[in-house]
């Protein structure tokens, strides 16, 4: 039987803490995927092929543009002794007519049961640079959604943001709505980050209300990421020139 795509309309919040305070909420569509499964999809949705939306698994799952889908995730989980996964999930934004940047993207890792066991967080940044960061309890127990996993922060993401400081992950996965928290925290300030929406099947009419209401896709969230970045310049936030990016694909927590 074919797995069928779920859709996510939802928010996004990111709210700085420090001497110079920053706020912001829009509305943002994900799809969640079964990256290793045969897909019914809508004619409007394609899987490793053009449509008006997409989902490649050369945007996901190392470098950008030569990722390797789950393949990378098995390898990853693979290196670090995680054996008991039997499902990987795929939360991303698809292309929108051809176009995609993800800030974030979420590699949700399954044992036979259904329990989240593990997840990758998949930072891009608008430099085209990409870390991951891997997120488990030591005894590979489900992860729930009031517990807290951590791990170092090690890429540049954002110019008025130092590379130090710890992310604190929190994924609340349910089969009608999700809520992902990260909690970035440092001695003098942070952020906090969050996306939130109900799960509804992926169809035809999810996607052209979505190219309605927001048309250009990644294109209008690189724009307000830039729009957000003048306002933190007008408000004189410390500027950081871009660090070379770390060797290593993988942080885990």
């Amino acid at each position: 039987m074919k797995a069928r795509p779920d859709h996510i309309a939802g928010q996004t919040f990111h709210g700085r803490k420090g001497a110079v305070a920053n706020a912001f909420r829009y509305s943002v569509d994900y799809i969640l995927i079964d990256a290793e499964a045969e897909l019914d999809t809508p004619l409007l949705f394609a899987r490793n092929r053009r449509g008006p939306s997409s989902l490649w698994d050369i945007d996901h799952g190392g470098t950008p543009g030569a990722g390797r889908g789950a393949a990378w995730v098995r390898d990853v989980l693979s290196e670090n002794g995680i054996g008991a996964v039997t499902r990987i999930e795929l939360l991303a934004q698809p292309r929108v007519l051809g176009h995609v940047f993800n800030p974030v993207s979420f590699w949700l890792c399954r044992r036979h049961d259904g329990a989240l066991i593990a997840a990758i967080a998949e930072v891009t940044n608008t430099y085209g640079d990409r870390h991951s960061y891997l997120c488990h309890h030591a005894d590979l127990s489900p992860i729930r959604p009031e517990d807290c996993l951590q791990a170092g922060k090690v890429l540049h993401v954002s110019p008025f943001q130092p590379v130090a400081g710890t992310y604190r992950f929190r994924f609340d996965i349910g089969a009608e709505r999700i809520a992902i928290r990260i909690d970035y925290e440092r001695q003098d300030g942070g952020l906090v980050a969050t996306l939130t929406g109900a799960r509804a099947p992926l169809d035809n009419a999810a996607i052209l209300r979505a190219l309605w209401r927001r048309p250009f896709g990644a294109r209008r969230v690189l724009a307000l990421i830039h729009w957000q970045a003048l306002k933190l310049w007008f408000k004189r936030a410390r500027f950081r020139p871009r660090p070379t990016p770390p060797e290593r694909e993988v942080t885990r927590g």
